[in-house]
């Protein structure tokens, strides 16, 4: 910690506990509490019960964990296929050309993205792109909204990079395949993986683009959370919150370990 007297620690820890606790986890505790309530009492949830996640466990929520699942992971891998060849061929661009990339990647999350949703549904409804109605259509519009983050966080990573390595392995004649494939993206695979677990993140928790698009078969779980609570089922949107949360975590935390190991490589 920057802070040195222990008078002034305990001033910055009070700061912590007094405004950034109750703003960031103390919504998401209710949000767990509530998940095992049956009622409100006050300002709190009450009623210990599971049928709430025995509701969970049912078919539905189930099916729309799988559909989450699988939205993210294919929207994070396109996403970081995407935006890391495009930060590659950025990074041999000159300045200008550089700042055109960025704006034209930076523009999806620089608009709402029921915009990018919209966008989206007015552009893949008509032959010969007819993507309407179709699981795919969600995918690309995940893929869309996530790739500039994918794209970023590459391009910091390769503006980091010591130029020493590619020279020293072109020096020796290695050709420019070689030394992407064995030396640029060996390099880059801490960022990479940070990158895919941003990306799986931002796909899981989307709602506002997912509205507009998704088909009855492939609904993600935000869609099912928002469903629940809008018709007065708070205790089981909660529940299926709680679920959201988890298996995001539990992805991230598998990435995280990814990282950690290819940063000691």
């Amino acid at each position: 910690m920057l802070v040195h007297s222990r008078g002034a620690r305990w001033a910055v820890w009070a700061v912590f506990a007094l405004l950034i606790l109750p703003l960031f986890a103390l919504p998401l505790l209710v949000v767990l509490g509530a998940s095992f309530a049956t009622h409100w009492s006050g300002v709190l949830p009450s009623g210990p019960t599971t049928a709430n996640y025995r509701t969970v466990a049912r078919g539905e929520a189930l099916h729309a964990l799988t559909t989450s699942l699988l939205t993210a992971a294919a929207a994070s891998a396109l996403a970081l296929t995407v935006g890391t060849w495009a930060a590659l061929a950025a990074a041999a661009l000159g300045r200008a050309q550089r700042r055109v990339m960025d704006a034209l990647f930076v523009l999806p999350v620089a608009v709402p993205s029921v915009v990018v949703g919209l966008s989206v549904l007015v552009a893949f409804s008509q032959p010969p792109l007819l993507l309407n109605g179709t699981r795919w259509i969600v995918i690309l519009a995940h893929t869309v909204l996530v790739t500039a983050f994918a794209y970023q966080s590459v391009s910091a990573a390769l503006a980091r990079l010591d130029p020493a390595y590619e020279q020293a392995a072109a020096s020796l004649g290695a050709g420019p395949a070689y030394v992407l494939w064995r030396i640029r993206l060996p390099l880059l695979l801490p960022s990479l993986t940070a990158a895919a677990g941003l990306c799986f993140a931002l796909s899981m928790g989307e709602l506002s683009a997912t509205m507009m698009l998704y088909p009855p078969d492939w609904t993600p779980l935000p869609v099912l959370i928002h469903a629940a609570t809008d018709r007065g089922a708070l205790f089981t949107g909660s529940a299926v919150a709680v679920v959201l949360m988890a298996a995001t975590l539990l992805v991230l935390f598998a990435v995280s370990r990814v990282r950690t190991r290819a940063s000691y490589r």
